[in-house]
């Protein structure tokens, strides 16, 4: 596969549904999707009854967004899912990190991951690894139909053309699923900063990347 090129491939337009082209829009609909905070949309789809004991720390990695009602911090459900989509008029997911592991799996399109290895060590050159790949399924090539982001690190996304040869069955987005485990609770989540990135990655790679970062 050749080298991913970190440049964005849509221009996004208004963010909302009722501008994303029909195709998209009827996606949209039919999955009861509704705008994420990180990027493109969302809707949650299963939230495991079972509970276990939190392993996380009792402090928040961010006050962004207030918990749910009835929240008990002392555990996490033991895993939740939601589907995800990145679509032309909201082409990506911006840099932010879970606590927990989180499994994705593709429906359709094709998109660019990218992540900034922070629970690791720096570089023998100094700063973070940073790591590429396609997600789509063209797997001769070398592109992903599943992939795994370990807790503590920061992943952004973008979405890429159909393949020319798509016609009619052009995607419109880039569709996946994605588990938590254990389950999704907004207190283990954070955004990535422009400050951030640069010391994570240095100046030149955060100049690079730093269309990614999410505008507070």
């Amino acid at each position: 596969m050749s080298a991913v090129v970190l440049k964005p491939s849509f221009r996004p337009g208004l963010p909302e549904i009722s501008s994303e082209p029909p195709a998209t829009h009827s996606v949209i609909q039919a999955l009861s999707l509704q705008p994420h905070i990180e990027g493109g949309y969302f809707v949650e789809t299963d939230r495991d009854p079972l509970l276990v004991p939190s392993p996380f720390p009792p402090i928040p990695a961010s006050s962004l967004m207030p918990q749910r009602p009835g929240f008990n911090p002392d555990h996490r459900n033991a895993s939740t899912s939601i589907y995800y989509y990145v679509t032309p008029q909201s082409p990506q997911g911006n840099f932010h990190r879970n606590r927990g592991r989180t499994v994705h799996t593709l429906h359709r399109g094709r998109g660019v991951y990218v992540l900034i290895h922070a629970d690791e060590p720096d570089l023998p050159a100094g700063g973070k690894r940073i790591e590429s790949f396609v997600v789509g399924h063209d797997v001769a090539k070398g592109e992903k139909l599943q992939w795994i982001v370990e807790g503590g690190k920061y992943k952004a996304s973008f979405l890429l053309p159909d393949d020319s040869s798509a016609g009619e069955n052009a995607s419109g987005g880039l569709l996946i699923s994605e588990t938590v485990v254990p389950g999704f609770e907004f207190c283990d989540h954070d955004f990535l900063n422009a400050e951030g990135l640069r010391t994570l990655v240095g100046a030149e790679k955060a100049d690079e990347l730093a269309w990614l970062v999410r505008k507070a």
